[in-house]
């Protein structure tokens, strides 16, 4: 077993090259660009947000208090009528980027460490041809769980697109790359 202790340096720089790849890919591609749809007639349907002082908070329309509710036909003629879906409202004014940045490299930390702990369980110390293969695959397979099935939820439970949900899916591909090839590269030697 290889002890998280070990490890310390492969945590830390595969959480920063999967930072850095994220930004280039968010930034510098078109990839994402088409996730998000703008309201038709925005500035109509926000000004109807805000005469009825819609809070911060997540929702879904139309909202059922009970699945009783769901079997009601007035409530069946709402979801019929539509639209149906779901909305995240937060805070006014500019979300701050420095904070999403600074929890986003926390999360890429924490995967990191979880990939790290499944890798040091699965994988003997050593330098050997053989076992960086064993540790990129181990580590590439436990960085794909944290980096990119948490989207299928998203798509299944709030109405993500499907192609959205792939775009995330690749992104998350890359990252377990990044993150395996750093645990392949800076794996510890074995014990003299």
């Amino acid at each position: 077993m290889t002890t998280l202790a070990l490890l310390w340096l492969p945590i830390l720089l595969s959480a920063v090259f999967v930072f850095v790849a994220s930004s280039v890919i968010h930034m510098m591609t078109p990839m994402h660009k088409s996730d998000y749809k703008k309201l038709p007639d925005e500035s109509k349907v926000l000004e109807a947000m805000r005469g009825n002082k819609v809070e911060p908070g997540q929702y879904m329309f139309p909202g059922c208090t009970s699945m009783k509710d769901m079997g009601n036909p007035e409530m069946l003629a709402k979801y019929q009528q539509g639209p149906v879906g779901s909305m995240i409202v937060r805070n006014n004014g500019m979300p701050s980027m420095g904070k999403c940045l600074g929890l986003w490299f926390l999360f890429c930390l924490g995967v990191s460490c979880f990939t790290a702990y499944l890798t040091g369980h699965g994988v003997d110390r050593g330098h050997g041809h053989f076992a960086m293969q064993d540790v990129f695959k181990v580590a590439f397979f436990a960085a794909v769980l944290g980096h990119s099935f948490t989207h299928f939820v998203d798509a299944i439970w709030k109405g993500l697109s499907w192609a959205t949900t792939i775009k995330f899916l690749i992104d998350g591909l890359i990252y377990a790359v990044v993150t395996a090839a750093t645990f392949a590269w800076l794996w510890p030697a074995s014990a003299p």
